[in-house]
């Protein structure tokens, strides 16, 4: 048995837009809707998490998880300009409630790559009052976080943010390379990253950081690749955890690895195992997150905030948590500090671009009732927090 550290937070995440349904003042909700979009359906109805939240973490708890990461959505709480939704942050409040309710420790994360349709309309990251507008925000979000709240998270991926900012395809983010970043959108994110860490030193309970998708990019054994892969990496992806330093923890959110020739990054290699997002099969990629975000950050503690795997073969999903949690519990051993884990995703999910049909959940959901049903891998995952610790396999 591979044992974890006491207080380890085992639990699973999800983002608001991509389960609560009817997200209609985000500037997603208009993208997925305009016509002749590129994004294969709308999120419409989603999970109905909105309406069922109370079930859903419920069902996290009697799994035998601990803790549950979920996102608080700014275009509900803030639909226009300066007008804020008290019944909104009533309702996130409640969400953090239930989780105590049931024994589960809320991670909540404050923008999961939706905002506001204004916020969009009216510059977006570009805008000259960005970082005061997300501070103003967070100063919004303090009452769901007020009190039974320790890590708060500011934004998810700031770096597929400056990337999917750069104007390419969104397609991209599926397939074997990244779009370019918008570095002036990354300096904006940075730089509102840091206001709402400053509001929310206010509650002095709250450990809060930024999240970052680690890519594990590696250089071919060519003349160039590793030049190539250090320049093509440090945009997209270390620069974010060395700004990471002084954090209180920091993020890592990591699913696959890719190779990187004198050229720039490279399909999957013939003959090996990907999945429904066309990305290999690389159980270790939590674990390389770790120890890079660690070092680059100069050794702020680290928290697995998103790990898994879109599948329809949910031996697979196993599979791949179980080689995940043995890599992760050797960076551990080497004497990095790991908050936790939180699985991607707790529900099959709309995943963006790519609508329903990538599968990352622990629990599935009928479209039409929306009635829940745990998988094997949520039963088995379940069984691995309630012993913190991992069976050998």
């Amino acid at each position: 048995m591979l044992t974890f550290p006491d207080g380890f937070l085992w639990g699973a995440a999800t983002a608001a837009h991509q389960i609560e349904g009817n997200n209609v003042n985000s500037n997603w909700w208009v993208h997925e809707n305009a016509p002749g979009t590129t994004i294969v359906e709308p999120s419409g109805d989603a999970a109905d998490s909105y309406n069922r939240f109370r079930d859903d973490i419920r069902l996290l708890a009697e799994l035998g998880l601990n803790s549950y990461r979920f996102s608080i959505e700014w275009a509900r709480i803030e639909p226009e300009r300066g007008m804020v939704s008290k019944a909104q942050v009533a309702h996130y409040r409640r969400m953090v409630e239930t989780c105590h309710e049931f024994g589960i420790e809320p991670i909540v994360t404050l923008m999961h790559f939706t905002v506001p349709r204004w916020f969009e309309r009216d510059g977006f990251w570009r805008a000259p009052d960005a970082a005061d507008l997300f501070a103003r925000y967070t100063e919004l979000a303090l009452p769901v976080v007020a009190e039974g709240v320790n890590y708060v998270c500011t934004i998810n991926e700031p770096n597929i943010a400056a990337m999917l900012a750069g104007g390419e395809d969104a397609s991209n983010l599926v397939a074997y390379g990244l779009p370019n970043p918008d570095l002036e959108v990354a300096d904006a994110l940075l730089a509102s990253h840091k206001r709402s860490r400053e509001v929310l030193s206010q509650l002095p309970q709250i450990k809060s950081g930024w999240t970052v998708a680690t890519q594990a990019f590696k250089a071919v054994d060519e003349p160039g690749a590793a030049e190539k892969t250090r320049e093509y990496g440090y945009v997209r992806d270390d620069w974010y955890s060395e700004m990471a330093a002084g954090d209180d923890f920091v993020g890592v959110q990591a699913y696959t690895q890719t190779f990187v020739g004198p050229e720039g990054p490279r399909p999957v290699a013939e003959g090996l195992e990907t999945t429904l997002t066309g990305w290999e099969f690389y159980p270790p990629a939590a674990a390389e997150g770790i120890r890079s975000a660690w070092e680059l950050s100069g050794h702020v503690p680290v928290m697995v905030t998103e790990n898994g795997i879109a599948t329809a073969d949910d031996t697979r999903r196993i599979a791949y948590t179980q080689g995940a949690l043995e890599h992760i519990h050797d960076t551990i051993d080497e004497g990095i500090e790991v908050l936790g884990y939180q699985h991607w995703s707790a529900l099959d999910n709309y995943e963006w671009a790519s609508g329903f049909r990538p599968t990352f959940g622990l629990i599935g959901w009928d479209r039409e009732t929306f009635e829940r049903t745990p998988k094997p891998s949520a039963r088995w995952y379940g069984e691995v927090a309630r012993a913190n610790g991992l069976p050998r396999a």
